[in-house]
């Protein structure tokens, strides 16, 4: 599920581009072609966190709660829907988020967090704090 919010956040880049916000991933893990297979679905610059640095100090997962969620249920099925298809390789029950941070000592402006798999963030809170950043840099 991770693909199609990576797909819906890319869909802002040129609205993100003319305010001179970049758009930036951060992931866990690289095997086989995942990366490059993500990269199809995220239009901005993809960095792999080995040291998992940016998903601590301590990571959050779901574990078989997982399989008694009727939201992630739907979230799935929403999903596949859509045509995005994911796999079970790897460290996949980790709970990721969006965030987006301001320059210098702004810090982090938006931060949403996964509660369960497939809870996206709002495409338009993204944008309102992306405007935040360019007021507060015209100043």
């Amino acid at each position: 599920m991770c693909r199609e919010e990576a797909a819906e956040v890319s869909s802002l880049k040129s609205q993100l581009q003319d305010l001179e916000v970049p758009l930036c991933a951060v992931v866990k893990e690289n095997l086989g072609k995942e990366l490059d297979c993500f990269k199809k679905y995220f239009s901005g610059k993809v960095y792999v966190d080995q040291k998992r640095n940016f998903y601590g100090p301590k990571e959050r997962w779901m574990f078989l709660s997982v399989f008694l969620r009727i939201g992630v249920w739907r979230n799935l099925w929403r999903a596949y829907r859509r045509g995005f298809r994911g796999n079970l390789r790897g460290k996949g029950l980790v709970l990721g988020g969006v965030f987006v941070i301001g320059p210098g000592d702004q810090g982090i402006l938006l931060e949403h967090r996964e509660k369960e798999f497939g809870d996206k963030v709002n495409m338009l809170a993204v944008l309102r704090t992306a405007r935040t950043i360019q007021d507060h840099m015209a100043r």
